[in-house]
């Protein structure tokens, strides 16, 4: 099987990306994150998943009334992450900020390819992105991660269950078997590129503390301070 090669980070600041599935608490785990760099006085820059201004109405649109097919939907979500790519994560990391990004390419890599795409062209779609200097992957049983979505609101998701995949009529069945499949191929992943397995199965403040503490150890945090003019002073 040929795969795209790996671009490492050569840009001055740090591009950190958390992955998970649905209901795995990485969104948490990353807001706790950037506060606490925020508050620190480091300099951080957030991004998440199918967020471009560009793009982000037209995903919705196309998901509402449920035209896209699995190669759209990867080829649209590309289009999102290459647009944020290109206007704000490249010019942070260039401009020395610490970049959290909530789901990179490797949320791309594993829905895509679930969804029938062929994997080596998923990964050369994304082959113009830095590889992340810290993957933190959120791994979770499956069943602790439907609970926690449906305790959190009263349905799941159309897209989010694999519905438009046919895979059973019943959406918590299909998502099971959808967010099983996505769990297979994470888990691929992480051995692949690394990823730092994080157990979300526990307190959210135990959870942040080791992050924060991988983070120490892995980051020389001192060079990501904001710096402040002397006539500022």
């Amino acid at each position: 099987m040929t795969t795209a090669p790996l671009l490492p980070n050569d840009a001055p600041g740090k591009l950190i990306a958390v992955e998970g599935l649905d209901g795995s608490g990485k969104s948490t785990q990353v807001y706790l994150l950037k506060r606490w760099l925020e508050l620190s006085g480091y300099k951080v820059f957030f991004t998440e998943w199918n967020s471009s201004d560009i793009v982000r109405s037209a995903t919705r649109r196309g998901k509402k009334q449920n035209l896209l097919t699995p190669t759209t939907f990867s080829l649209i979500h590309c289009t999102d992450f290459a647009d944020r790519y290109e206007r704000n994560i490249l010019p942070m990391l260039k401009a020395g900020f610490i970049v959290l990004a909530d789901r990179y390419k490797f949320t791309a890599l594993a829905r895509d390819t679930v969804r029938g795409c062929p994997q080596e062209w998923v990964e050369q779609l994304y082959s113009f992105a830095f590889q992340p200097d810290i993957t933190f992957y959120f791994s979770l049983p499956l069943r602790t991660a439907l609970d926690r979505i449906l305790a959190g609101r009263p349905a799941l998701k159309y897209h989010e269950a694999g519905m438009d995949l046919g895979l059973s009529p019943d959406p918590v069945e299909s998502f099971r078997i959808f967010q099983g499949r996505i769990h297979k191929a994470y888990e691929v992943l992480a051995r692949r590129h690394r990823f730092t397995r994080i157990d979300s199965n526990r307190p959210v403040e135990a959870i942040q503390e080791e992050v924060r503490a991988i983070l120490r150890e892995r980051v020389d945090l001192a060079r990501y301070k904001v710096t402040v003019p002397r006539g500022w002073r």
